[in-house]
């Protein structure tokens, strides 16, 4: 799959951009007719810890995800929205098979 990663108001560092495209690629696993995905990483300027927001946009024939999580890091960003991702695509998954 191709994975699209901007990184917003500072640049991300190779080890983040191959951990995104791997926890990506396992998305695969559960439906293997996804196109592409745009990631976005930003850093919010507030006191608060959970200041990084990681925000996809999984593209799939006629439909697409959108998934924005704000977390302490942005690995535990895209663990918890590739979650939410699987279970969307699962859903997914089972509605086509019910239609056929």
């Amino acid at each position: 799959m191709k994975v699209n990663t901007q990184s917003v108001n500072f640049s991300a560092d190779r080890k983040l951009i191959d951990f995104i495209q791997k926890r990506m690629d396992k998305l695969d696993l559960f439906y293997d007719k996804v196109i592409q995905s745009d990631v976005f990483l930003k850093v919010e300027n507030t006191s608060e810890k959970a200041n990084k927001i990681f925000e996809v946009r999984l593209s799939v024939p006629g439909d697409s995800f959108v998934v924005k999580k704000q977390c302490k890091t942005f690995e535990e960003g895209a663990d918890i929205a590739a979650a939410s991702l699987e279970r969307q695509l699962k859903k997914r998954k089972e509605k086509l098979r019910a239609h056929i």
